[in-house]
């Protein structure tokens, strides 16, 4: 860092607060903001005299709004920096339950469009009806076109009031094309996105209706270019979940670096303000840990220095079918434990955008 240059320390451009990261008071959330300077300068942070105290100038700043304007000023030099953070209001205690690779679900209600009166009696939906009729709990499916033998232009449109009917705690979105490849969307540019994207989306929209839709998906294998993920966001995902793994060869991170990955391994959720993308990071994926293991994990979350505000679970369809190669007999039972823990932890149920945008 230049000697003179100002550069925040906390927060920095694009962080979504809540009030873990500060106090909240009549006006706002109060929050400290810290920029890293040599002693003897004059500092402004908002206009509010900055102090300094350990190596860094500090000032209290009030956040009033979901969208913040932060300006740091050098009033000898006339040096200024500028970051956007935004206040969140509803994210702190609540949770979801997210569902990748979703397609022989829609496949079984095709297949059995002339027998099932009703989605729910696809036994893995069932189940899902189970978990929200006990615990309120919202269930978030994303999708992939097609499988062998099936695609989801051929999805029976038998039961779209079903599906509208229940919109207040069933999402659907777009995932990817199909299973393979792995990584299918590490070097895809716009268009093979934006084409991907629009296959399912049209598709939900015909047979479930736009009530089921929302700005939150998960890519396939979680790993894109930029420009994919801006054909995401124009296609209406502003909000992109994922993993951002610190270690290991599937980080589960969009395009975003290192640097980026390890500040939104610890804050959980951060948007590019460049971008106008928010990306959100899972907190458990329910399949990768024995059942015995859940609850002292997700108790681990709750102890660390950078506890998330929203508990974001996910798991993966395929685990549920005794045909798939990996099947989890214990698949309901996780998703239970899982979903338990977080009622009984005083956490409440919301999809992400519901705490993301209001």
């Amino acid at each position: 860092m230049m000697e003179n240059e100002i550069k925040f320390l906390s927060p920095v451009d694009g962080d979504m607060l809540n009030e873990y990261d500060g106090t909240i008071i009549e006006d706002g959330l109060l929050i400290k903001v810290k920029v890293p300077a040599s002693p003897g300068r004059k500092l402004e942070i908002n206009r509010i005299e900055a102090k300094f105290s350990d190596g860094n100038y500090v000032a209290d700043i009030i956040l009033k709004d979901y969208r913040n304007v932060i300006v740091a000023e050098d009033l000898n030099s006339g040096e200024k920096n500028t970051i956007i953070v935004f206040r969140l209001k509803n994210i702190v205690n609540k949770y979801r339950l997210s569902v990748d690779d979703n397609i022989w679900v829609m496949k079984d209600l095709t297949a059995n469009a002339d027998i099932y009166g009703s989605i729910f009696e696809n036994e893995y939906l069932s189940f899902f009806r189970q978990v929200h009729d006990k615990f309120g709990t919202k269930i978030h499916l994303n999708l992939f076109y097609q499988t062998d033998g099936f695609n989801l232009s051929q999805m029976t449109g038998k039961f779209k009031n079903e599906w509208i009917e229940n919109a207040g705690w069933l999402r659907l979105s777009f995932h990817s094309l199909q299973d393979e490849p792995d990584r299918p969307y590490i070097n895809a540019g716009y268009d093979q996105m934006k084409k991907d994207c629009d296959l399912v989306t049209e598709q939900i929209k015909r047979f479930a209706g736009a009530q089921l839709l929302g700005p939150v998906m998960t890519l396939h294998w979680g790993e894109a270019t930029v420009e994919g993920c801006r054909a995401l966001r124009d296609s209406g995902y502003k909000v992109l979940s994922g993993y951002f793994s610190l270690e290991g060869p599937d980080t589960v991170s969009y395009y975003t670096d290192e640097k980026i990955r390890k500040h939104i391994n610890n804050r959980f959720i951060w948007m590019d303000t460049g971008e106008g993308i928010i990306f959100s990071r899972m907190a458990l994926v329910i399949n990768t840990l024995e059942n015995d293991r859940i609850i002292p994990y997700l108790d681990s979350l709750r102890s660390d220095s950078h506890k998330p505000a929203y508990v974001d679970m996910m798991i993966h369809e395929q685990y549920y079918h005794p045909s798939y190669k990996n099947y989890q007999s214990d698949f309901r039972q996780k998703v239970l434990t899982s979903v338990k823990w977080a009622a009984d932890n005083g956490y409440q149920p919301a999809f992400l955008d519901e705490s993301v945008f209001s």
